[in-house]
């Protein structure tokens, strides 16, 4: 563990530094943002009157579309001198959600990536290769510091240029990889088509820390077998922090969410009802220490479930399951609720099918019809027919069984759908165009 002290707090100490914490969190919010000010005394809830967590279930939500009219400081709560540092969304539909950070909110940040880092098996001995973005994205500037922050070598390469990137895990001998888990695919496509001496497995690459979109399990045993590596999944939004709010340990059965500066609730994403432990909705986050932009009750829309178990790592701060989907991105087909991630989990269980895919629904009259594109392997390719005909019969039972939907299969060559070098776009809704 990078901070032992704090990563396997005994539950009952960690429930008292949160209450003292949020106590804080909540005045320091309320009274230096208007936003909230309005919000707390609309819902006649006064911060000096907080008294257990379960008073929170009073607070008003936060959401993105106030944090949009917000731009670009109106949710800051210290003057702008004490910002060192901005980021924001890339503001695609609408403005972009900004989030400052104070001298100390970077530091914290950087111990929660070192943390991260060193629950994925890294140490002060690594070199850590970061291909996300640099910029205004949250993920380069994130993970570099951090891996600063353990000791570690960095190599702030940032994302493309992917023989590039391949040369340099070569030749500077790269042990931990960083970057979103579509790019990593991506790296083992290129290296399989375009570097056939390529192997992954003399090199000393020994782990990929991957995070800004949600993936399945099956994409993590694609990506571990071809690059011959352990996969860990790290979770973050820029309106919470960034990368770092969660990440795996070596027992990949969760991520431990840091508690020490975020408070969790997952809610019926419907109701807004406060769900038991356990219970799968829509997780919600309060920070605990951020002093340029406290996040109150900030309504992720990301889908999973919160959970305590005795982890064999030691820590004992409560888990999240990988994400699952959003629920701003679940997709209504014909009165049945789909989430794109449910639709890869199927994909990845049929042999011969790469892990490339694209969802395009579009309406004929007052049905919706749903296709789906994906990647096969070259070899089944340009096989006969009939055994391309039986992956497409096989996908479109399992989608119909599993999922209760129907789709059109369109099998395509290897390499036809569009790479991404960040985020991966897995969707064209034509209704909504």
């Amino acid at each position: 563990m990078f901070n032992k002290e704090y990563e396997s707090m005994e539950v009952k100490k960690l429930k008292e530094l949160q209450l003292e914490r949020l106590r804080w969190s909540l005045k320091h919010a309320y009274n230096n943002v208007a936003h909230y000010k309005n919000a707390f005394d609309k819902a006649r809830f006064n911060p000096d009157k907080f008294s257990s967590l379960d008073d929170l279930k009073h607070v008003p939500f936060l959401m993105k579309q106030t944090m949009r009219d917000s731009y670009p400081y109106g949710l800051f709560a210290v003057p702008l001198e004490k910002v060192i540092r901005i980021h924001s969304s890339s503001g695609t539909t609408g403005n972009a959600t900004v989030a400052g950070y104070t001298r100390n909110d970077i530091e914290v940040w950087a111990e929660l990536i070192a943390r991260s880092i060193v629950g994925a098996g890294g140490s002060e001995k690594d070199i850590v290769q970061d291909a996300y973005g640099y910029g205004l994205f949250t993920g380069g500037l994130g993970l570099h510091y951090g891996a600063e922050k353990l000791g570690a070598t960095v190599i702030p390469v940032s994302a493309g240029n992917t023989e590039r990137q391949l040369m340099l895990i070569k030749d500077f001998g790269t042990t931990i990889l960083v970057c979103t888990p579509s790019y990593a695919v991506n790296m083992a496509d290129y290296a399989e088509k375009k570097m056939p001496d390529y192997d992954f497995k003399k090199t000393k690459l020994k782990a990929g820390i991957f995070g800004a979109e949600p993936w399945t399990q099956s994409m993590r045993k694609e990506i571990e077998n071809r690059m011959g590596i352990d996969a860990y999944d790290i979770y973050g939004l820029s309106e919470v922090m960034g990368p770092g709010v969660s990440c795996e340990c070596s027992q990949k059965s969760g991520l431990h969410i840091f508690e020490d500066h975020f408070y969790v609730e997952v809610i019926d994403p419907e109701t807004g009802e406060v769900l038991p432990e356990g219970e799968q909705g829509e997780i919600v986050y309060t920070s605990l220490t951020k002093e340029a932009c406290p996040v109150i009750r900030y309504r992720s829309r990301d889908i999973t479930r919160i959970y305590r178990d005795s982890c064999k790592c030691g820590r004992t701060m409560i888990k999240m399951e990988k994400v699952t989907g959003r629920s701003d991105d679940m997709l209504i087909i014909r009165g049945v609720n789909v989430f794109p991630m449910q639709i890869e989990a199927v994909l990845m269980e049929v042999e011969g099918t790469e892990p490339h895919y694209q969802i395009i629904v579009d309406r004929k009259g007052a049905l919706d019809d749903v296709e789906i594109k994906v990647e096969v392997n070259e070899k089944i390719f340009t096989d006969q027919l009939g055994v391309l005909k039986g992956i497409t019969e096989r996908i479109e039972q399992r989608i119909r069984s599993v999922l209760g939907i129907s789709a059109k299969i369109t099998l395509v060559e290897p390499s036809t759908l569009q790479r991404s070098e960040g985020k991966a776009k897995r969707v064209i809704d034509k209704r909504n165009l």
